[in-house]
């Protein structure tokens, strides 16, 4: 990427472009505009399900593509799939199993296309999921709510240390699948061909630019992918020294002083 501007700006959501309360800033709001008026596309990039981001996107004024599930599903600006690469329903099933087994401290939270099911409702942890995202879970079984075309991704949550065990455990259990923590408390479990990364090179292809001349933004683990595949890569000042490592550019200032902002409204 040269000093050119982007052909298009990637951002990540909590811990990017969301505060510490996952409230959208009125100087990222300023800067959404800003894009909007360069003809530049501003594409949310998250482990999101599209229901939950919403009401991000109309503060933001986004009417363009997103990249859900960590790049599972990939929808255009009408809700038409770009991409989808669900897990098969019995292989979701064996990893809800083996999790509940080798780590019954961890809630199992299952996302598909745009539905949100949850065991048990009454779950802190699922009462502080649904507090950040502004949507409701619905209480069963994934057997009961997903059919054979499957689901997107398995949502585990719990302590830290529990969070990183299991992240090792289910990955050399499940080789076969993505799984990779998103935040300390949260690891996200998905097709093994899932990254950010192809979710924005599908966006791509459907908006017609280069990811070579694109931009990034990100703060967690699964924002690395996404780095690589844009000429152009920013790392929060809140985000991990790994992470911050691996983007061409940090931003100045972190997510809860508008560190995507400002940095937008430097290169443009």
């Amino acid at each position: 990427m040269t000093d050119a501007l982007p052909s298009a700006v990637f951002s990540d959501v909590d811990g990017t472009l969301l505060d510490k309360d996952h409230r959208v800033s009125p100087r990222t709001v300023a800067a959404a505009h800003m894009l909007e008026e360069r003809g530049i596309p501003l594409v949310l990039v998250s482990a999101r399900m599209p229901e939950a981001l919403v009401e991000i996107r109309r503060t933001l004024g986004n009417v363009g593509p997103v990249v859900c599930y960590g790049g599972a599903y990939v929808l255009d600006g009408d809700g038409a799939e770009l991409l989808s690469r669900p897990i098969g329903i019995g292989c979701a099933l064996e990893v809800r199993d083996f999790v509940a087994c080798e780590a019954p401290d961890v809630c199992c939270m299952a996302y598909g296309y745009h539905a949100w099911v949850t065991s048990d409702r009454s779950d802190p942890r699922v009462r502080r999921e649904e507090k950040i995202v502004g949507v409701t879970s619905t209480e069963g079984e994934i057997e009961e709510h997903f059919s054979e075309r499957g689901l997107h991704k398995l949502l585990l949550v719990g302590e830290s240390a529990s969070i990183e065990r299991v992240e090792r455990v289910v990955g050399a259990a499940f080789p076969s699948l993505t799984v990779v923590r998103s935040s300390p408390i949260l690891c996200e479990v998905m097709d093994g061909q899932v990254s950010k990364a192809e979710g924005i090179e599908a966006v791509c292809r459907h908006l017609g630019v280069d990811a070579a001349d694109a931009a990034a933004f990100g703060d967690g683990r699964n924002d690395v992918a996404m780095f690589d595949a844009v000429g152009e890569s920013w790392a929060m000042a809140n985000a991990p020294a790994e992470v911050r490592a691996a983007a061409t550019r940090v931003t100045w200032l972190d997510n809860e002083h508008d560190g995507l902002a400002e940095a937008v409204f430097s290169f443009v």
